[in-house]
């Protein structure tokens, strides 16, 4: 990459994202029950998707204090939205499922999420939108590893 254009690629991306994470954020939780923070649902969201979680996996993958997960899953347990399970082999890990009503609110907001999105993506046509997922992808993969101080490049 030329590294006189890094600093003009830095500053329009960072404006990017922050008006369109801005913008997505205002969105979702405008279609959000009003008793759903967006913590919250993006706890509901993981474990939808994974089946059952424990704590310390949730702390790891959004990156906060187990204090601060063990506040999420307070509140959702109180909305019976979650369910703690103890693992059969080892009383010491407790898995976190969704309840019945958990999985009902989680698919009735993705199938809304879906519906706002698609608002947006039919501006990309199908080539646009693969280009910028691969994209988008490869940044979080390369954010995913451990920094080499060198820019890896590919």
């Amino acid at each position: 990459m030329d590294e006189k254009m890094l600093p003009e690629i830095i500053v329009r991306y960072e404006t990017a994202m922050f008006s369109v994470n801005r913008k997505l954020n205002a969105l979702i939780r405008s279609i959000m029950p009003e008793e759903l923070t967006a913590d919250q649902f993006s706890t509901l969201r993981y474990i939808r998707s994974k089946g059952r979680a424990t704590s310390s996996e949730l702390a790891d993958i959004f990156c906060v204090g187990r204090s601060s997960i063990t506040a999420i899953i307070t509140r959702l347990t109180a909305k019976d939205l979650i369910v703690r399970r103890p693992d059969e082999k080892d009383r010491r890990v407790t898995y976190l499922e969704l309840s019945d009503e958990g999985v009902r609110l989680t698919d009735e907001m993705e199938a809304k999420i879906k519906q706002l999105f698609t608002t947006y993506l039919v501006h990309f046509d199908s080539e646009e939108a693969m280009q910028f997922i691969y994209t988008f992808e490869k940044l979080a993969k390369v954010l995913g590893e451990p920094a080499d101080g060198g820019g890896n490049q590919e």
